[in-house]
């Protein structure tokens, strides 16, 4: 990924933060020679500095996903910037944005407790703190049965890359023109980036 050193996200912590809490990723590897990707949740085991997922068993990335290094992006919030919150007509647009990415070697889960340990971390992790909804109680044939359509793997961590493009480039003075518009508009994305442009200004005063 192209990172300008002022867009560069440094901290570890903040990256594997980052991957917590925009965890529905796009996993990249090479299938039969080309460029394939599949969309699916992954969840972060920092001891092990390994990411854990399942594609369904039809998927046939998973086939010759071991042979090479993939690539896991995980997509944070974004937006665009218009040049007619600036305090110039010399400008043109940009987009503001957040992602993590992260290389790695995948391993197969082969073992079915390994395999049901990363899908109930997962379903905690997704669950909402008051559901009655535990993945153990699953009548045990049924949930056997569903496992044969999936195959688990873990992603064992080698490099990780994050690129926080949030106007550092800019003066202050249109940073915080940026923001105000931004906290105007009701979507998420904006938002966020309004939130998180406050913070990197904070971070400079």
């Amino acid at each position: 990924m192209y990172v300008p050193k002022h867009f560069q996200i440094d901290d570890e912590e903040m990256m594997f933060d980052f991957i917590e809490k925009f965890s529905f990723a796009t996993l990249f590897s090479q299938h039969n020679g080309e460029p394939y990707a599949t969309h699916l949740p992954l969840t972060l085991n920092k001891d092990e500095r390994a990411l854990y997922g399942h594609f369904a068993r039809p998927n046939p990335q998973w086939k010759d996903i071991q042979i090479q290094t993939v690539l896991s992006v995980f997509h944070g919030p974004h937006c665009y910037i218009s040049p007619s919150w600036y305090e110039t007509n010399k400008a043109v647009p940009t987009w503001n944005y957040v992602t993590v990415h992260v290389y790695g070697k995948v391993e197969l889960i082969k073992d079915e407790h390994e395999l049901m340990g990363s899908l109930n971390d997962m379903v905690l992790k997704y669950e909402a703190p008051g559901s009655s909804y535990r993945l153990r109680d699953v009548d045990a044939k049924f949930l056997s049965g569903m496992n044969k359509g999936v195959q688990g793997f873990k992603i064992k961590i080698n490099r990780m890359e994050g690129k926080a493009k949030v106007s550092q480039n800019h003066s202050l003075q249109r940073q915080e023109l940026i923001i105000k518009q931004l906290e105007q508009i009701p979507s998420s994305n904006e938002q966020q980036i309004a939130s998180l442009m406050k913070a990197n200004l904070v971070n400079k005063k």
